[in-house]
């Protein structure tokens, strides 16, 4: 399959926000996706976070997307918190994961800086990928919520 990764635009945000939904189903979390289409697109447009999308070159579906947006450790400085990293569940073993995980890095590496994500405990798909490219599991931290 061919396809390109590029920067996400204003006409990608109703795919944008559907793969961010099917990422929830497959994290069996549906029912905590209350963000619209229009929310994205007003986020976006502020500048609020970004995305690199694999894109096919056959017909222009998106097929995977890293969305990240800045962040600031007060340790460290700017850095890139990697939100949402997933591929269409038909295309994943296809390279595409791979091609925007490191279309990320490279991206974090021009910036000079590093980068953060979650991976939930039980997805060991995910998991092994990560551990591909030397990722660093940060078992002494809790992620915490206040709702």
């Amino acid at each position: 399959m061919k396809f390109q990764i590029r920067k996400a635009e204003t006409r990608d945000i109703e795919a944008i926000h559907q793969l961010v939904y099917d990422l929830a189903v497959y994290e069996k979390s549906p029912q905590e996706v209350v963000t619209t289409p229009q929310m994205y697109l007003a986020d976006f447009e502020a500048n609020r976070f970004d995305a690199f999308l694999a894109v096919s070159d056959e017909n222009g579906e998106i097929l995977g997307l890293a969305l990240y947006y800045k962040a600031y450790s007060t340790w460290k400085g700017p850095y890139y918190w990697l939100e949402d990293f997933v591929v269409k569940d038909a295309y994943r073993g296809a390279g595409i994961g791979k091609q925007l995980f490191e279309t990320m890095i490279a991206f974090v590496k021009s910036e000079n800086t590093f980068m953060k994500w979650e991976v939930l405990n039980w997805n060991t798909p995910a998991i092994h990928f990560y551990e591909k490219y030397k990722a660093e599991f940060l078992k002494e931290w809790i992620t915490c919520r206040l709702r």
